[in-house]
């Protein structure tokens, strides 16, 4: 019996998604639950696990195509078995076989008439290898690739040809020319054109969105962080033993920010109309690399939690960020973001906010410096902070106020040991 794939409903106003990879081929056998194709939105990436344990049948969309909510991109049969080596080898073989007869008629899909007009090609040039003779994208690519590469061969040919026949007789005088190693092409001279991803767009979108409908502004501190290097290595190891995770620096920034926001609670507010709402939770989103790119998962009620809770909570996160298994819900709302650009060797940066929050704080590499202590210049390792703000809402002396208390957490950490 054959199942249909259906997109499901990923999310409040997501009406569909672009197809990603298909993490099975077609023919193989699928087990209920795994993962087969990878959907993009422009909220999240996730998996469509299969519904039930059979051969994946048909793949009615191929990567790069859209398909709307509800709609069928391909079948699972229960009871079919999966095609042996040789019969797999066979249906493959016409893919490859040669193309000089001409290509049956096909069903064009969507993207690849796209890539017919941009190729200058038509449908009866392309020889279709998609299930019912649809005719795919990737069909037109390799058709204009063959067809680029012939190009290339003849122009080679009939410019090899063109300088044996103006070749000067012999005991003719000689004339200064260009060499000829100019007129030849430059190798690995390619331009790669790739399609933004739906998340990619949607990321791109919001932030010139926050740019142009808020009044940002960063201020700038910096931080001693002797006494966190020095409470991590004495407490490492059993933080490490008693939690099974070690004990990073967000940890400690995450509860000075949690600290702050109330101190400070325009920070934590939002705009809403013509009215500021002000949370009286601290749902701080945590910047982290993901496999699609970065993305911005949330700890909630985060001044609940404790330095081994954020490290295990965020451990996790990265590890599903890095896998895209992160769930929809996990990356909607929060009310203040911390992104850590000193992974990547930031030192100083002007994050930008995500709306509708007001505040971000932007964590930089740590880095020995000279400053002076007590009348005596010391190296001591030290950090740049950030925090941009929407000045509509935060005022210049607020915004200082809450970075210095960041700063002066940070450097005391044993308060926030103490307070959790």
């Amino acid at each position: 019996m054959a199942i249909e794939l259906k997109i499901p409903a990923i999310g409040e106003s997501v009406t569909e998604v672009e197809i990603g990879e298909w993490k099975k081929a077609k023919g193989a056998r699928v087990k209920k639950d795994e993962g087969i194709v990878v959907l993009e939105s422009e909220k999240a990436t996730v998996e469509l696990p299969a519904p039930v344990e059979g051969v994946l049948t048909a793949t009615l969309k191929q990567k790069g195509d859209t398909a709307a909510v509800g709609e069928i991109i391909g079948y699972i049969d229960e009871v079919a078995q999966a095609p042996t080596a040789q019969l797999a080898a066979a249906a493959a073989k016409p893919a490859s076989a040669s193309q000089t007869s001409p290509a049956p008629p096909a069903v064009v899909m969507p993207a690849a008439e796209r890539a017919l007009a941009e190729h200058g090609l038509h449908a009866e040039d392309v020889r279709p290898t998609g299930p019912g003779g649809r005719l795919l994208k990737e069909d037109v690519l390799r058709e204009a690739a063959t067809r680029s590469a012939d190009s290339q061969k003849a122009e080679q040919g009939t410019a090899a040809v063109s300088q044996k026949d103006t070749a000067a007789p012999a005991g003719a005088p000689s004339v200064l020319t260009a060499p000829a190693v100019a007129s030849k092409p430059i190798p690995n001279r390619q331009d790669e054109v790739v399609p933004m991803t739906r998340l990619r767009r949607t990321v791109a979108e919001r932030l010139v969105q926050a740019q142009q409908n808020a009044a940002l502004l960063t201020t700038f501190n910096e931080i001693d962080m002797t006494g966190v290097l020095g409470l991590r290595k004495e407490l490492g190891e059993s933080f490490l033993a008693k939690h099974g995770v070690k004990l990073g620096f967000m940890s400690f920034f995450v509860r000075a920010s949690t600290s702050a926001l109330k101190s400070v609670p325009q920070v934590n507010a939002e705009i809403r109309g013509k009215d500021i709402v002000y949370h009286k939770y601290c749902d701080i989103g945590v910047a982290i690399g993901g496999g699609k790119g970065l993305v911005v998962p949330v700890l909630r009620n985060a001044e609940r939690m404790t330095f081994a809770a954020i490290e295990l909570a965020i451990a996790d996160l990265a590890k599903r960020a890095r896998e895209n298994k992160l769930t929809l819900e996990e990356l909607q709302g929060g009310t203040f973001t911390i992104s850590n650009g000193g992974v990547y060797g930031s030192l100083l940066s002007t994050p930008i906010v995500n709306p509708p929050q007001s505040g971000v704080l932007g964590m930089h590499a740590i880095q020995e410096r000279p400053v002076a202590r007590e009348g005596q210049v010391v190296v001591r390792p030290m950090m740049y902070v950030a925090l941009t703000y929407d000045h509509r809402l935060v005022d210049g002396r607020e915004a200082v106020t809450f970075l210095k208390q960041i700063k002066d957490f940070v450097e005391d950490p044993v308060r926030m040991l103490i307070d959790a």
